[in-house]
């Protein structure tokens, strides 16, 4: 879905320079300028509220999950000795709490992950590569901090170039790699596995101010 969302954004995207190119009267193309912005709004409104259920999630439920399993550990030690029905449905409840723990932190770090928001981009990546199940190694240059709206899409488009690579390229290794060339951001991500993507064909996304340029070679 990424993919089909970034190719669909690219083609406007193209659709809109070539048109932008032609002669248009002034008022077409100030209605195209309102137009570009409106959808600007509109995806920080949704980027913004995206954030704001992830920092709920992480706050609040996540929060009172971590609690429930604290005090269910205690109840544990507290039957100790106890009847065996009631120590083994404790243990279940504390089990289960703990995988339900796991699964609703890897839906808070789906939605936007809170290492992005409060250390950037490279942090962010590094987070990612210890968590995929490939071996990858993460270059950004610089390092320094940029736009939201472009770390975020550049964030989400590489972690779906990793899972890709780990479901489908049986690669043993992936590298990321990030530099910026004026105000444009060019991301690269490889691996050593199976099939193959020809970078001339490579997916654009623009995210203003800064430009993304976003490809995958090799097999993912």
């Amino acid at each position: 879905m990424l993919y089909l969302a970034t190719a669909y954004a690219a083609a406007r995207a193209a659709l809109t320079r070539s048109l932008l190119a032609l002669p248009l009267d002034d008022s077409l193309r100030a209605e195209m300028v309102e137009l570009s912005r409106s959808r600007a709004r509109i995806l920080e409104a949704f980027d913004a509220q995206r954030r704001r259920i992830e920092r709920d999630l992480h706050d609040g439920a996540q929060q009172r999950l971590t609690g429930l399993i604290m005090t269910l550990g205690l109840a544990r030690l507290e039957l100790d000795g106890a009847p065996a029905p009631a120590r083994d449905l404790v243990a279940r409840a504390y089990d289960e709490a703990n995988q339900a723990l796991v699964e609703l932190r890897d839906l808070v770090h789906g939605i936007h992950p809170q290492v992005l928001t409060d250390r950037g981009l490279g942090p962010a990546l590094d987070e990612l590569a210890e968590r995929c199940a490939v071996p990858v190694n993460v270059t950004v240059r610089p390092a320094e901090r940029l736009p939201e709206p472009v770390e975020a899409a550049v964030w989400f488009t590489i972690a779906e170039a990793l899972t890709n690579v780990v479901r489908h390229s049986r690669a043993t290794q992936a590298s990321v790699t990030i530099e910026r060339h004026g105000d444009e951001l060019v991301v690269e991500v490889r691996d050593d596995g199976v099939g193959g993507a020809d970078a001339s064909g490579a997916v654009a996304c623009w995210a203003s101010p800064t430009g993304c340029r976003c490809w995958t070679a090799g097999s993912c």
